[in-house]
């Protein structure tokens, strides 16, 4: 079922907003998408296509006219934002009949909150609305102008660089070397999807998924594509993201990736903490330095505070596998962070307890680096090199956790590696 939603609405009259008369179907769905042939192959609806010039607008896709026999009642809506600098912002919004993912393709695929058990997980930045990438300049602020549109849940930094702002050498195109300056967390963030999809299995567990396509090209550069699947089933308290990384390019091509996930209250707030097997912390400079020996706490909103970085080496279970939970004091509500050490060997820790004004979060960031100017990264040989041609593969899992029980279960899985002391650092790495 698919339905057209008012033009302008904010994220919580969107989440909120409820159906109130009975909905029929108008006949966009394909031959493999036909309401009365239930069977086992998927229904698959593309939102937007820009090499075909397709853009659906504002629609809705239901249970009951795709997976009838659901328990779980789930929607895939794409809604359309309006107004000040996120006037033209696309949304898609996975409700999975137990959790709500707000998903903009406009900005990269990154997810502006999610919810479930009716808390929000997300954070409170002081840009309030969901920026265009359009109003975004990267140049500003002496490359900082990536902060101008920061307020995800999870964003990526990437492609091309993912670290700092700082100079770097690249190949111009007369062949030459040049000295450029690359911007903070590089451009993915703020480069609208090519091609978005949804595809929803028509039996249990009922898989629901949202992919899309980002190009990160340039004529005589990098020629990189971000193709990225979020997966969830109905009724779940976790999803999955799975990116893959293309260089199109006939020369070989570095590249950099890394998942900034961004958490505020409920989860953080005074006593709330981190819990994160770790081989190696190392301090990203003196002013994280400062607060080595409490890198897994964090403090009140602090006015004046100045944010502190830790770089991690994590430490993998058996199965290859980091595990993360950063959990508020009580205990009782907390968000897991998993992925594989083999393709993410690196994990950034970003606290930033200032005042609630100014942005009061924490990030737990799996990388292919740590976010540092390129030109360092490079140095330190954590720049990886794609072949002509060659693709990397990502999975990173995001889990929700409402109760006491559920935080304690993860503390106790994460025990015996947590009994493992990391070799902490007291100085930044040169």
């Amino acid at each position: 079922m698919i339905r057209m939603f008012p033009k302008a609405m904010s994220i919580r009259a969107v989440l909120a907003w409820t159906l109130s008369v009975q909905l029929t179907a108008f006949g966009l769905f394909g031959a493999n998408q036909s309401v009365k042939g239930q069977g086992a192959e998927p229904f698959r609806k593309v939102l937007t296509d820009a090499e075909h010039l397709q853009n659906d607008g504002a629609t809705e896709i239901q249970r009951l006219f795709v997976t009838p026999t659901c328990p779980h009642p789930w929607t895939v809506r794409k809604v359309l934002m309006a107004g000040g600098k996120q006037d033209g912002v696309e949304l898609i919004i996975v409700d999975n009949g137990s959790m709500q993912i707000v998903l903009c393709p406009t900005r990269g695929m990154g997810i502006i909150e999610v919810r479930k058990s009716g808390q929000r997980f997300g954070w409170l930045s002081p840009v309030s609305e969901i920026v265009h990438p359009k109003y975004v300049n990267l140049q500003d602020r002496g490359g900082l102008g990536w902060l101008s549109g920061f307020n995800e849940f999870l964003c990526r930094c990437g492609l091309e660089n993912n670290g700092g702002a700082g100079p770097d050498t690249i190949t111009t195109n007369t062949g030459e070397k040049a000295e450029v300056p690359l911007t903070l967390h590089g451009k993915i963030a703020n480069t609208p999807a090519s091609k978005v999809e949804v595809e929803i299995e028509r039996q249990a567990p009922w898989r629901i998924r949202v992919r899309g396509v980002v190009h990160e090209r340039t004529f005589l550069g990098p020629k990189l594509e971000l193709r990225t699947e979020l997966e969830t089933e109905a009724g779940s308290g976790k999803f999955i993201i799975r990116d893959t990384v293309i260089n199109h390019s006939a020369s070989p091509q570095e590249f950099e990736i890394l998942y900034h996930a961004n958490i505020g209250r409920p989860v953080l707030g005074a006593g709330a903490k981190v819990l994160l097997p770790a081989a190696k912390v190392t301090p990203i400079n003196a002013r994280a330095a400062e607060g080595i020996n409490t890198w897994t706490e964090f403090l009140a909103p602090t006015t004046g505070f100045v944010e502190q970085v830790y770089c991690i080496e994590p430490r993998p279970d058996a199965l290859g596998k980091c595990h993360s939970v950063l959990h508020n004091a009580a205990g009782d509500l907390g968000v897991t962070i998993d992925w594989m050490v083999a393709e993410l060997p690196f994990v950034t820790l970003w606290k930033n307890t200032a005042a609630e004004a100014d942005g009061y979060v924490t990030g737990i960031e799996p990388g292919t680096n740590f976010p540092r100017p390129r030109k360092k990264e490079r140095e330190k040989g954590r720049v990886p090199v794609l072949a002509p041609g060659a693709t990397r593969s990502f999975n990173v899992e995001f889990g929700f956790l409402a109760s006491k029980a559920e935080v304690d279960n993860m503390r106790n899985y994460l025990a015996p590696l947590l009994t493992l002391v990391p070799n902490v650092v007291a100085e930044p790495e040169q």
